[in-house]
């Protein structure tokens, strides 16, 4: 058994400079992404409508496995809160064998927070790596979101390794609870919808991460307990929905997702979301209906 009780919040104060800003020489072999070069972008008149509709800000990236993109607000920045825990696992996976996921985690009470449902239960003897991943994964466990973070080294290390996967925009600078503040026009722990949607197609339909290794992550996406207001909530009936929500003050709800509707090949989905009061109601059927329109619009 590995002791591992270095204090969490230790990571709040690693420097980011640098990985932050200044990509990996040496990034990951992934699958190409199609892009579209289109010079005048469409305007997708129903998402202005939606933001009207639920008083919100909306960002929107989505693609088919045609390449075929609708964008909103694409490259505009949104704290994504929960939906790191997908890229921490995938961080943890890649650079360790699969037989690491049996080595086990120690941690303590004073680690544990609100939505720590699952870690709590296990204080006293820890958790293997593989559980950890399960419960940050499906479960978005905030004490295991922040071992996985442990695990690799901190916010600026998980930042790191997104540079490596060739995106130059998402950020981590803090843990659990605090990334979920999402102060507008607060930089830190923020990504772009275009951005971290890359990343989930990488690591969930790309080569990023060796097969049984994405096997495993994608596996744990597709069976995740949360979200069922958001995407999976807007998609056809029977599609297969991989996806990693996230949730914060101002009124923020994300998802991102990779859906296949029935008889039809893949669509990355990336949705985020956030309004102006720190209290602001969260409204999952934003999500969902923004998710309805990508569908049918790109299928």
């Amino acid at each position: 058994m590995t002791d591992r009780r270095t204090v969490l919040k230790t990571f709040a104060l690693l420097p980011l400079a640098g990985c932050a800003a200044t990509p990996s020489a040496q990034p990951t072999t992934t699958t190409p992404v199609p892009t579209t070069t289109s010079a005048a972008p469409v305007r997708h008149e129903a998402l202005f409508e939606l933001e009207k509709k639920f008083d919100a800000r909306l960002g929107v990236y989505a693609m088919s496995d045609s390449g075929s993109t609708i964008e909103h607000r694409a490259d505009e920045r949104f704290a994504f809160c929960s939906t790191f825990k997908g890229l921490a696992a995938a961080a943890v996976l890649h650079r360790n064998p699969m037989s690491h996921l049996d080595e086990v985690v120690t941690y303590t009470e004073a680690d544990l927070m609100k939505s720590s449902a699952i870690t709590k239960q296990n204080v006293l003897n820890g958790m293997k790596l593989r559980d950890l991943c399960d419960a940050a994964v499906r479960y978005s466990d905030g004490t295991a979101g922040n071992l996985l973070l442990r695990e690799v080294g901190g916010p600026a290390e998980l930042t790191r390794y997104l540079r490596e996967l060739g995106d130059t925009e998402t950020r981590m600078d803090r843990i659990e609870p605090d990334i979920t503040s999402a102060t507008p026009g607060d930089p830190r722990d923020t990504a772009t919808p275009r951005s971290l949607g890359t990343d989930y197609q990488r690591i969930v339909l790309g080569d990023a991460l060796e097969p049984a290794k994405r096997d495993f992550l994608k596996d744990l996406l597709e069976r995740s307990v949360t979200g069922a207001n958001r995407v999976r909530a807007g998609v056809p009936q029977g599609s297969k929905v991989a996806s990693k929500t996230g949730t914060g003050d101002h009124g923020t709800v994300n998802d991102i997702a990779v859906v296949w509707p029935p008889n039809r090949k893949p669509v990355l989905i990336a949705i985020m979301s956030s309004k102006a009061s720190a209290d602001a109601k969260y409204d999952e059927a934003l999500v969902a209906e923004a998710a309805a329109y990508v569908v049918k619009t790109l299928t």
